[in-house]
């Protein structure tokens, strides 16, 4: 199948990447496929190396603002002749570039706006069939309006050059005092402060992981957030402070990808980090918002990827209270969340009996 293929994922570096199986599985099952990929210009490093993807079309922060960009880029997309496009993100904005393509096959999600769009409309699954997890089965079953053999799931992959793991290695050349040593990744900040696992609590866990196993920690994080690493850091321990490499970050988004190929475990809040480190076949430990949907985003939770939220251990909550009232109120939700209630499956996770 020679055909043009347009899929479109606007917004977040998880999402992004996840939807990066599309192309993938499109090329496994047809190699003479044109895949084009329009993603958020912010987002382009989790696509470095990718051979699946032909084209990748940058939606950038000037089309957001300017209807010239944004006329510029309609124009461009109508000019490719598509015959299929995917729109992952389905949102008005997404649909509305989809309808531009004229692209004889459209397909999306089922929304109240969509049915005017898409020639074939798909509805969300809440259950998860295998472990790979909602967010990623829900993508796959848009492949099925393409042909129905298409595998129920597909794992991202990020793709790491030589140099940027030669690179990496020489960076934290002495992070670990003896080869034994471990060395995690620590996602400390959420995409947003709802789903940030409260500061306090994460530098009890910190201290729980630097007191059980010596390991060495470096964060996650970029520059404008280096008040809240301070705050952090100040929360821990002396002798976690002493463990902590505070002055050893990820750069760039690529230079982050390629130190979390160094360590260990990535051990965090739920959101693109662990995504990534997933994706490089990293162990990783995931915090949960309280408020969101555990199904969705726990992808891949198995023996090498553990995951905590909320609901684990007061189950009740979610029996009389919406995700919506739980977002509204979610510093008090995380307050249940105790260090406490965490450090079993932490322990099993970090091998401390």
């Amino acid at each position: 199948m020679g055909k043009k293929i347009l899929i479109i994922q606007h917004k977040m570096i998880g999402d992004v990447l996840t939807s990066s199986i599309l192309c993938e599985a499109i090329k496994h099952k047809y190699p003479t496929a044109e895949v084009h990929y329009l993603i958020n210009e912010h987002t382009l490093p989790v696509l470095e190396n990718n051979p699946f993807i032909d084209k990748k079309i940058v939606f950038t922060p000037e089309m957001e603002k300017s209807n010239k960009a944004l006329k510029e880029l309609y124009t461009s997309l109508a000019s490719y002749m598509y015959d299929i496009s995917i729109d992952v993100y389905s949102k008005i904005g997404s649909a509305r570039i989809a309808k531009i393509t004229k692209a004889p096959q459209r397909i999306g999600y089922k929304k109240w706006y969509t049915k005017l769009v898409f020639t074939d409309l798909y509805s969300y699954h809440y259950t998860p069939e295998t472990e790979a997890g909602l967010a990623i089965e829900n993508r796959m079953k848009l492949l099925q309006a393409i042909d129905t053999d298409f595998p129920k799931a597909l794992k991202p992959k990020l793709y790491v050059t030589d140099e940027e793991t030669a690179s990496a290695k020489k960076i934290l050349a002495g992070a670990r005092t003896h080869p034994d040593q471990k060395l995690y990744m620590i996602g400390i900040l959420g995409s947003a402060s709802n789903k940030t696992y409260p500061l306090p609590y994460l530098a009890t866990l910190l201290d729980h992981i630097v007191h059980s196993t010596e390991a060495r920690l470096l964060f996650n994080y970029i520059p404008k957030q280096i008040d809240q690493v301070d705050a952090l850091y100040q929360l821990c321990s002396e002798k976690t402070q002493q463990h902590i490499l505070k002055d050893i970050y990820g750069k760039s988004l690529r230079e982050f990808i390629a130190l979390t190929t160094q360590c260990d475990a990535l051990i965090g809040n739920e959101g693109g980090a662990i995504n990534m480190a997933k994706a490089l076949d990293i162990p990783t430990f995931t915090i949960f918002s309280p408020w969101i949907r555990r199904a969705a985003w726990a992808l891949y939770e198995n023996d090498q990827n553990h995951v905590v939220h909320l609901q684990d251990y007061e189950s009740n909550l979610y029996v009389s209270k919406s995700l919506k009232d739980i977002k509204k109120r979610h510093a008090y939700y995380y307050s249940l969340l105790t260090p406490e209630k965490i450090e079993g499956k932490l322990n099993e996770f970090i091998g401390v009996v």
